[in-house]
């Protein structure tokens, strides 16, 4: 049995008694390139497959209402029938309150027989969430952040506080010992132990404890985004944690980590869970989001973050925060940031953030500052320096063109005592300059108006800098703007996500002790938390004021009350950022807590546009004791498309119309509108596009949005199976043998010529498929066509390969890696199901391919995208 995606139904409008007026149309304007996009880059050519796998089962879990005896049965007759079709597995873990299944570890690669197994309705790749790094300060202060999303509104002038609510956050652990968290971490459990690192085969195996203490760090600071109090002051103060294990001290997780600790939240009984984590590029059905889908229905909010994936191009986002019940969550940049700084001779101070992979820079002393170039200067020290002529000195060098370690490295060599890198680009870096040879000198990096002013400074005369103990707070230019690394929807079958957005970009929070006790952190890893501490203070105050809001009317409240900012490419333009990247906005708490209406849904996936306008019944809902006449209106928001990994920006406002300029919604009443929504006939096909229906009150009172977003075109018309700089899909030998819990390196294997090749079946000598995916794939299969004949060796509905909901590559350049082992699989049905698997003869193939496209129909050939092999001949010994 196989999964099925469900579409998009309409939603019932239901009518109030109040006053209706006549529909205004909006019409369709010109189409304007912003920014445009680039080819697609070649990328680097990685193995993305992994030895590692989760396995579904049929039956429904215990949060759905599945029996775990029942369950328990299932699972025994999958291990059964897998031993005795003699799959090589090794089992990692099981699930049944969330998920009914497990992980485990395919140590043949032979996956077309492990989902073709009697029970299994879906495999899918155990992916892995590395802990991003960090900047360190001392200085502890949320203040500015806090301010962006109204918390300290919320906390000061409301009164709330987060009582009585309990935050599970599934990360690093929690310093146990943070006098700004101390006291308040109720339960919780380590999943790993210090040394667990996923990607490490040498310590990817768990060894857990009942001390979720953190050595790393991420967990702690996530934490007290959530509800520190103390130095450092969260978004809810008096929150409860339960602090629960995924990672070790360093390194990554993996997806079975994180889902045995979500079962365990689930059993602790937490009001909320945050998940600073995800695995990117994945479609709903991926388990964690499924599994995270199941615990809000449960009664459970969830927050998780989009993603940090925005270099990645479109379609990037992360489970488990593309979940369809999830709060995803984007990252604007904090307003204000605390830094380390250094001075000039007038006393002008200019803050830095310390680049990864060079020794920190010191608190006292000065050096004299020389140029590398100039502002105009596009490849600033990219090219060996003379020899001695930074002798002493601090060098100023602009971003661009190469780099930073090779800027840096240049710079060392030819003396300088430290680096100063600023940006070209308005705002903030945060650079990595790790290499070989490593850099020894402190590198720093500032701003482009901060080194814009040293260097003029420096064409009128000498300039020096003294570094500075301590930190000093300094505005940011690109604050309250969709930070750089944070990812684009939509997701593979367009829905519309992420949801809303909070600070994310340079947040300075609790950390371990024994490693400063405060830092700062960039991510959606960051954002997240906001929202996490957001939703402990609106279901505080909603109770107060309206009564408990269910779970799954946490995500309606922000959004609705949410404000979208401008296009952080250049804000002076006066263009709203995507609603795919940015959902609904800012998050604004005090709105959300106090807002006296709701409008559902709360965002609406539009779709292809090949079907025409959509329309959509929107329901208004009254709780306050008065009537509120609302005007609607549109605000349309940028749209992108062309190449995913590199794409357009396009202003093109998509036309939208309403049954009704206005609406009256009387006191503890509802109202429906309708909505007709269709894309822009200029946009190109293949982009993305979207924007907010506003709902504006009369007199005064809290502006209402709901985001949209749709895909211009026909989703089946992208192309999938598409060739890269190493000419996939391929049918190779293998030649080199990596141990097989790493991914193999393209070197690995040679490629088939076009003739064909021979294979004998004996130990590693099989042959193996190479495909890249350029797009997300509904469906993955594989047939055997046996050359003499012409048709497939197998019955219609078994392939050699048939792998449902499969995520595109990363980069443009990625690759998945499937063997071949001269088998047919076979299922048949007597009292249950039987899998059998058989050798084919010795003879000439070919493999066949085929993919069917995000939304495509199984019946509908041209949704299908083939590939044929070169002859393979079987011939054994």
């Amino acid at each position: 049995m196989k999964l099925r995606l469900l579409g998009i139904g309409v939603l019932a409008l239901l009518l109030g008694a109040c006053g209706l007026q006549s529909k205004r149309s909006g019409g369709n304007s010109g189409v304007e390139v912003i920014q445009p996009g680039g080819s697609a880059p070649a990328g680097e050519i990685v193995n993305e497959t992994t030895p590692y796998w989760f396995v579904e089962l049929e039956g429904a879990p215990t949060a759905e209402g599945g029996s775990l005896s029942a369950i328990r049965a299932e699972q025994k007759a999958f291990w059964d029938a897998a031993a005795q079709a003699g799959i090589k597995l090794r089992p990692r873990q099981a699930f049944s309150s969330l998920f009914n299944g497990f992980s485990v570890e395919l140590q043949d690669g032979n996956v077309a027989a492990l989902s073709a197994l009697p029970g299994v309705v879906g495999v899918y790749p155990l992916l892995t969430d590395v802990i991003p790094e960090v900047s360190l300060v001392s200085d502890p202060d949320l203040a500015t952040a806090v301010t962006q999303t109204g918390a300290d509104v919320a906390q000061n002038e409301l009164g709330l506080r987060g009582e009585g609510i309990k935050v599970g956050v599934i990360d690093t652990g929690v310093d146990i010992d943070h006098p700004d968290l101390a006291g308040r971490i109720v339960t919780g459990y380590d999943f790993v132990g210090d040394a667990y690192n996923a990607a490490d085969p040498a310590k990817s195996t768990p060894a857990p404890d009942d001390n979720p203490d953190d050595c790393n760090g991420h967990g702690t600071h996530v934490a007290g985004i959530v509800g520190a109090n103390g130095a450092v002051k969260g978004v809810a103060p008096a929150v409860s944690f339960g602090a629960y294990r995924v990672f070790g001290c360093e390194g990554s997780s993996s997806a079975d980590v994180i889902l045995a600790a979500m079962e365990r939240a689930y059993a602790d009984g937490m009001d909320i869970i945050n998940m600073s984590l995800g695995a990117a590029f994945q479609w709903p059905e991926y388990p964690t989001a499924k599994a995270a889908d199941r615990l809000v229905r449960k009664g459970m909010v969830v927050v998780a973050s989009a993603g940090n994936n925005g270099a990645n191009g479109l379609y990037s986002l992360g489970a488990p925060g593309l979940g369809r019940e999830v709060i995803g969550v984007a990252s604007f940049d904090n307003v204000g940031i605390a830094l380390n700084f250094f001075t000039l001779p007038d006393g002008f101070k200019v803050g830095y953030t310390a680049a990864t992979g060079a020794p920190a820079a010191p608190t006292s002393g000065s050096l004299p500052i020389a140029a590398t170039g100039t502002p105009a200067t596009a490849n600033d020290a990219c090219s060996p320096l003379p020899a001695g002529s930074l002798s002493g000195k601090a060098a100023l060098i602009r971003r661009g063109t190469c780099s930073f370690y090779v800027k840096a490295l240049n710079a060392q060599n030819a003396g300088a005592a430290a680096v100063i890198l600023y940006n070209n680009l308005p705002g903030r870096i945060s650079p990595t300059v790790a290499g070989d040879p490593p850099i020894t000198i402190p590198v720093v990096a500032v701003s482009d108006a901060e080194g814009l002013e040293i260097a003029n400074r420096l064409a009128s005369g000498p300039v020096s800098l003294t570094w500075q103990s301590g930190v000093a707070s300094f505005p940011n230019a690109t604050g309250n703007l969709i930070s750089s690394f944070s990812s684009y929807g939509l997701t593979p079958d367009l829905g519309m996500k992420p949801d809303v957005g909070a600070p994310g970009g340079f947040i300075r929070s609790t950390y371990p002790l024994e490693k400063g006790g405060y830092a700062t952190i960039s991510g959606t890893s960051m954002s997240a938390p906001h929202v996490a501490g957001a939703a402990a203070l609106l279901i505080q105050g909603r109770s107060m004021i309206y009564g408990a809001p269910r779970a799954s009317q946490v995500r309606t409240f922000l959004q609705n009350t949410a404000v979208p900012k401008n296009w952080s490419g250049n804000p002076g333009l006066g263009f709203l950022d995507h609603s795919f990247r940015q959902g609904a906005g800012m998050i604004d708490i005090v709105s959300a807590i106090t807002a006296p209406a709701r409008v559902e849904p709360s965002k609406l996936a539009v779709g292809e546009s090949k079907y025409g306008p959509r329309t959509f019944n929107l329901t208004i809902r009254n709780q306050g004791n008065r009537d509120i006449t609302y005007d609607i209106t549109h605000v349309p928001a940028l749209a992108a498309g062309g190449s995913t990994f590199s794409p357009s920006i396009f202003h093109a406002p998509a036309n939208v119309s309403f049954s009704h300029d206005w609406i009256t919604v009387p006191r503890r009443g509802t109202t429906g509108i309708q909505v007709h929504i269709d894309a822009n006939a200029g946009l190109p096909n293949n982009s993305q596009y979207g924007g907010y229906v506003v709902l504006t009150p009369r007199g005064g009172g809290l502006t209402l949005r709901v985001p949209y977003a749709g895909f211009k075109g026909d989703v089946t018309s992208i192309p999938v199976l598409t060739p890269t700089s190493a000419g996939f899909p391929w049918v190779a030998k293998r030649v080199n043998f990596t141990p097989p819990t790493q991914p193999a390196p393209l070197t690995d294997w040679s490629k088939l010529p076009g003739d064909g090749g021979t294979f004998t079946l004996q130990g590693n000598d099989q042959p193996w498929i190479l495909l890249h995916l350029d797009h997300f794939a509904r469906k993955l299969q594989v047939e055997i066509i046996d050359v003499k004949t012409g048709k497939p060796v197998h019955p219609t509905k078994n392939k050699a390969l048939d792998l449902d909901y499969v995520a595109r590559n990363s980069t443009a350049g990625g690759f998945l890696a499937f063997p071949w082992d001269g088998t047919r699989i076979i299922k048949k049905q007597y009292f249950n199901e039987v899998t059998e698997t058989r050798a084919v003869p010795d003879g000439q193939y070919v493999l066949k391919i085929k993919v069917l496209k995000a939304l495509g129909y199984e019946t509908v050939d041209a949704h299908w995208e083939t590939w044929t092999s070169p002859v393979i001949t079987i011939d054994r010994p």
